[in-house]
């Protein structure tokens, strides 16, 4: 064993681990002679670190009436699920502001 044996390797980055479906987009891309990656598009087209701060994770539970309603939302508005929801809590917490008597509880929700 020599010296140069003993010295501090760097270690190798882990891939970015990828969907099925991109997988299998990559592969057609490839197929077709396009040497484009959706997994490094993907990685350009990110948050940038300063928007992505804003945001947490958050786990709840909807009923499947709620999914639905939101799937419908989410398509017909163009919009993502989750700025669906900002914006209706955000509408719901100024409307309370307002007027303090507004109830989150009502007798058709579910």
């Amino acid at each position: 064993m020599s010296l140069t044996d003993l010295k501090r390797k760097k270690l190798k980055s882990k891939p970015k681990s990828i969907s099925a479906d991109e997988f299998i987009s990559d592969a057609d891309n490839y197929a077709a002679g396009r040497n484009e990656q959706l997994a490094q598009q993907r990685a350009k087209a990110g948050l940038n670190k300063k928007t992505s701060s804003l945001y947490r994770h958050a786990t709840f539970t909807l009923t499947e009436r709620s999914i639905s309603q939101l799937d419908k939302l989410a398509q017909n508005n163009q919009l993502a699920k989750s700025k669906i929801l900002r914006l209706l809590i955000d509408e719901f917490y100024h409307r309370q502001l307002l007027d303090p008597s507004t109830s989150l509880i009502d007798d058709n929700t579910d």
